[in-house]
């Protein structure tokens, strides 16, 4: 939450000339909720579960980059997907909790965690390590959305 996936993914897509997915969107799409609503409806377990199958089926596209929620990568099963499936390039964006909240101020209505602090620094000190599965990290706080596009194209070229 607040690194830039959203912004950054249509910009590398567009760069790529390739699509660009959020599993978030897809999931409401789909759905026809809200994931908020979804969350408070169905229970976060729920919610994981419909994300994990829902990114298995989407990473079998071609020349997709696809925008994942920060608790996606919290599923074994995910992880092990995501960094097995080939020509899949998993890339995180890794992001400071204090930048984070900078970036989503005033958005808690559709980003309940938020509004809990100790829970949002809790899952964030849980899924740090997590992120170590992926190809490439790349601390985004201070960059652009274009120079964070820049440095996975740079990476894309030195590994094709």
């Amino acid at each position: 939450m607040g690194s830039g996936k959203s912004t950054v993914g249509p910009i590398l897509a567009a760069r790529l000339g390739w699509n660009f997915m959020d599993v978030d969107d897809v999931i409401e799409m789909e759905t026809g909720i809200p994931i908020a609503q979804f969350f408070q409806q169905f229970g976060e377990r729920s919610f994981r579960d419909r994300e994990r199958h829902t990114i298995s089926r989407l990473v079998t596209g071609d020349s997709l980059v696809l925008a994942l929620g920060g608790g996606a990568i919290e599923s074994e099963a995910t992880r092990n997907l995501l960094r097995s499936t080939d020509g899949l390039l998993l890339v995180h964006l890794d992001v400071q909790l204090g930048t984070t909240l900078e970036r989503c101020r005033g958005t808690e209505a559709t980003r309940p965690i938020l509004a809990d602090r100790a829970n949002l620094a809790a899952r964030y000190e849980l899924r740090a390590p997590l992120y170590t599965v992926a190809h490439i990290s790349i601390a985004v706080d201070k960059l652009t959305p274009d120079q964070i596009a820049e440095n996975v194209l740079k990476y894309v070229k030195i590994n094709p």
